[in-house]
């Protein structure tokens, strides 16, 4: 290793600052690349400079946490080479492709940090791309970053802790709430009960959001199946139809926000060469990494819920062990006790975090069930129909060899947003347990970036 190793960390949330401060802290200076112009990740994201509002009107609870956070950075500047505004779109040949202000440039690294956080995970219903339909992080977003709500009347409609979180953020800063419709059934939650007590105050937190929600008379109803959202392109959203036990109901909305609980983005990691599994649990494919922090390539690690969904807390906790993982092979002094305290503390994370996936699980049978006219692939204008009669005509039963003969997730997103309903559908349609259709491959550019262009003379 050479004297001065070149560390480079992607991303500025939690999990990429705490790694950050540990390596400042014994003298070793990383660059720290971020997409956001300002730090704090999605969870914390602050709002531009001439749009302020106090930190308890945009976390709540979490306000002590979100400034503490901004401010360790703050006081970390003159000590690592921070980068905002600045994608990593490739990694190739142990360099990070990045890109700002138009400019290329390739940073070499001997030891690279992976902190890219995480994304709504979406399943497509009739509707879903009228105007006036959000995803549950983008509706959150809105409200953070300019305090503006998505509608008027908004219904909330998914699974997992974000769908009560963001209702309720909505219903205290004044919104009107249409409803809170979770796909998860009430007993699925009961079941787990024992698991969930593990969470302690984020638990408490998550009962308070739902008993609030319920004491202000805003709707919750739990086990729906959604049906469609009504309107059309020209009026936007008008409404929202589901399933509950008995009937089909029908509310009167002009927004919507849906998410079914949370995908860790792995593309980064996908391009470094990083071996992946299927995690049965979270049915997503996951990059590996061991105790320290590192994935199957030397030198690269993973921390934060691009690794695995775990929530803010957690991301700190692995962005703190990695950091000091990293540290010690720098020849820094080897921290035992705090690395014990961080692997007793993360093992009690993961039991809760296993009960709560169970308490909300990803409704499979959902994607599976949709009609033949439902949009799947909005970048490619790919139906649910067109996957399936690929299928029979062609015998596909892998994901990629599906996205060669329909282009699905060859968009935009690169199958960030269809990738998962797409491998639920084939794997239906197929015959096979999902994880034996694969994984879409992560593509360069993860994101899409300008070509050179010049005028012809």
């Amino acid at each position: 290793m050479a004297e001065k190793p070149r560390i480079v960390i992607v991303g500025a949330g939690p999990a990429g600052i705490r790694a950050a401060e540990v390596l400042a802290r014994h003298r070793l200076r990383p660059i720290l690349i971020d997409e956001a112009p300002k730090s704090g990740g999605q969870i914390y994201r602050q709002p531009p400079d001439a749009f302020q509002r106090p930190a308890k009107a945009r976390y709540g609870f979490e306000a002590a946490k979100a400034t503490a956070l901004h401010g360790a950075l703050e006081r970390l500047r003159h000590k690592l080479d921070y980068r905002p505004s600045t994608l990593a779109w490739n990694i190739w040949n142990r360099e990070v492709l990045t890109l700002r202000e138009g400019q290329v440039e390739a940073v070499p690294f001997d030891m690279l940090v992976l902190a890219t956080g995480a994304m709504d995970r979406v399943l497509p219903i009739p509707g879903w791309t009228l105007p006036g339909v959000f995803t549950l992080g983008g509706a959150q977003i809105a409200l953070k970053h300019q305090g503006a709500a998505i509608g008027g009347r908004t219904a909330f409609i998914g699974t997992g802790p974000l769908l009560y979180l963001v209702a309720y953020q909505y219903a205290k800063a004044g919104a009107d709430v249409a409803a809170v419709l979770d796909t998860s059934p009430a007993w699925a939650k009961r079941d787990v009960l024992g698991g969930l007590m593990a969470g302690g105050r984020t638990l408490a937190k998550g009962i308070y959001y739902y008993a609030w929600l319920r004491a202000h008379r805003i709707p919750v109803r739990e086990g729906v199946t959604p049906a469609a959202i009504l309107g059309d392109r020209d009026s936007g959203v008008t409404g929202l139809a589901y399933h509950g036990e008995r009937e089909e109901v029908t509310i009167d909305c002009d927004a919507v926000a849906l998410g079914f609980g949370l995908k860790a983005e792995t593309q980064l990691a996908d391009l470094a060469g990083c071996r992946f599994y299927f995690d049965r649990l979270h049915r997503q494919w996951l990059p590996e990494r061991d105790e320290e922090g590192e994935s199957s390539v030397p030198g690269v690690f993973l921390a934060g819920d691009g690794a695995a969904i775990g929530g803010a807390d957690v991301a700190e906790l692995w962005g703190e062990r990695v950091g000091l993982a990293i540290a010690e092979r720098c020849g820094r002094r080897r921290q035992s006790g705090r690395r014990r305290a961080i692997d007793r503390a993360l093992l009690r994370q993961a039991r809760f975090r296993e009960a709560l996936e169970e308490a909300f699980p990803f409704p499979a049978q959902i994607a599976q069930a949709l009609p033949d006219d439902v949009l799947l692939c909005r970048c490619e204008a790919v139906t649910v129909g067109a996957l399936r009669a690929a299928v029979g005509t062609w015998g596909v039963n892998e994901i990629n060899r599906l996205k060669a003969l329909t282009r699905i997730g060859m968009g935009r997103c690169q199958g960030r947003v269809c990738g998962g309903a797409a491998a639920e559908i084939l794997a239906q349609r197929a015959g096979v347990v999902v994880e034996a259709v694969g994984r879409l491959r992560g593509q360069p550019p993860v994101k899409p970036i300008p070509l050179p262009w010049t005028e012809a003379s």
